[in-house]
């Protein structure tokens, strides 16, 4: 029999760090036998996209909730904590230990439990990821505080919440510990990756330009990191890209509107990668964007009027993020970082973004996400689905994601939808924000 719980490491471990005093079998006042997130055997698996994750890791089990004494195994437990116990300090104990390793990156956070005045300011000091997980639409400044909140679908497609600048704090999954599970396999199984992460957008840095910057110097270190050299190693990975004839096609047209510059991806046998040539020559195209949007006018740069931006890709998707053939081919972090800072297309759709309109279709894939999220109005054909790999890979997205989706979707689900890895449909994507519109593929 299967049975795999995930619950709060005991104070006897703690205690042997230093961390709490001996206190006769409790820690900060709460006694030993405590709510812990456990999986146990069931013909009703977990379901959805996290859901599959989760039978994947634990095999056909269903989480559920039960008090029990939590055992020490720091690999097998974490805890579930109340938001009391969160302003008790219960996220406040040192992330990294004497090695300088993460000790327990993630809590979950039970938002059915009674809510504390304390809890919402400790839920902003904590380093560690905090996820609520509700049967409700748990809402209020503690929501705005936590990293995201996992509700039932059922309930998310009756939510509306007001009131938060940024985005929506809930996410709606068919099971709610269910989808906790899998998320903690994967915070755990690249914890560098997820923290960095998480701490990038926690900081909601207010310029563009200067988000940017973060977000690739955070993506450079984790180039040299082990998360993503044991990717590396474990994956196969094609052969670099031969040379492209076009890999960007360019063409201006006059419509009664004012000047279009269509730019298509046009590398179809590769899925429109993102590699290096594909880069170059958008980047490029961009550039002549650039020209025609913003002319130079008798006291400087004007805004062309009517200038339009379509992108678009070839083939059967519009792009599948970068070209696996050319990861981990940099020589060096720090040029890895010029390169995409000053090289990539991130700064020059964020500069364009008012003038662009993207069209995607077919499965978009890290890039293929991240770079159309800058533009203006974003359009997508019945049956696109939209992925952010990186973390898995040990990386966090780093094609301006971190800057374009939370503008569209929120800092909350932006991390959701790169810690889970999940395949996000058309539906939710329209219902997200991320897209504007569903139509067919022109042509």
């Amino acid at each position: 029999m299967f049975n795999c719980t995930i619950g709060r490491v005991d104070a006897d471990a703690r205690e042997a760090r230093g961390e709490v005093p001996r206190s006769g079998g409790t820690v900060a006042g709460r006694d030993e036998r405590r709510t812990v997130l456990t999986t146990r055997q069931s013909d009703d698996t977990a379901r959805g996209p996290v859901g599959r994750s989760v039978r994947r890791a634990f095999g056909p089990h269903r989480a559920t909730i039960r008090s029990t004494t939590v055992a020490p195994d720091r690999s097998a437990s974490l805890p579930l904590i109340t938001p009391a116990e969160l302003a008790g300090g219960a996220a406040a104990h040192p992330l990294l230990d004497s090695d300088g390793r993460i000790v327990d990156p993630v809590l979950l956070v039970d938002r059915d439990a009674p809510d504390h005045p304390q809890a919402m300011p400790a839920a902003l000091a904590s380093r560690r990821i905090l996820i609520g997980v509700a049967s409700r639409a748990a809402t209020g400044a503690l929501a705005a505080a936590l990293d995201f909140t996992l509700i039932p679908r059922s309930v998310a497609a009756d939510t509306t919440e007001v009131g938060l600048s940024t985005g929506p704090t809930l996410v709606g999954v068919e099971d709610p510990r269910a989808d906790a599970a899998a998320l903690v396999a994967a915070i755990r199984a690249n914890p560098h990756a997820a923290t960095l992460l998480t701490g990038l957008l926690r900081a909601e840095v207010p310029s563009g330009l200067v988000a940017l910057e973060a977000e690739s110097l955070a993506y450079s270190t984790l180039l040299g990191g082990p998360e993503f050299q044991r990717w590396l190693e474990a994956t196969p990975r094609p052969a670099p890209p031969p040379p492209a004839v076009d890999p960007v096609l360019v063409r201006r047209e006059d419509e009664a509107g004012g000047d279009v510059l269509r730019v298509t991806l046009n590398r179809p046998e590769r899925r429109n990668a993102y590699g290096r040539e594909v880069r170059d020559a958008l980047v490029a195209a961009l550039d002549l964007g650039y020209v025609l949007a913003v002319p130079p006018g008798p006291t400087g740069p004007s805004a062309g009027p009517g200038f339009r931006l379509v992108l678009d890709g070839a083939g059967p998707s519009f792009c599948a993020g970068g070209d696996l053939g050319e990861f981990g081919t940099t020589p060096d972090p720090v040029t890895a970082h010029l390169i995409r800072l000053h090289a990539g297309a991130a700064r020059p759709l964020l500069e364009l973004s008012d003038s662009v309109e993207a069209r995607l279709h077919g499965p978009c894939v890290g890039a293929g996400v991240e770079l159309p999220a800058f533009a203006k109005h974003v359009y997508a054909a019945p049956g696109t689905t939209f992925r952010l790999p990186e973390v898995g890979m040990g990386l966090i997205p780093g094609a301006g994601g971190t800057v374009s989706l939370p503008r569209r979707i929120g800092r909350w689900r932006t991390l959701y939808l790169a810690l889970s890895g999940i395949e996000l449909d058309t539906d939710t994507a329209l219902a997200w924000r991320l897209v504007d519109a569903v139509i067919p593929p022109a042509g």
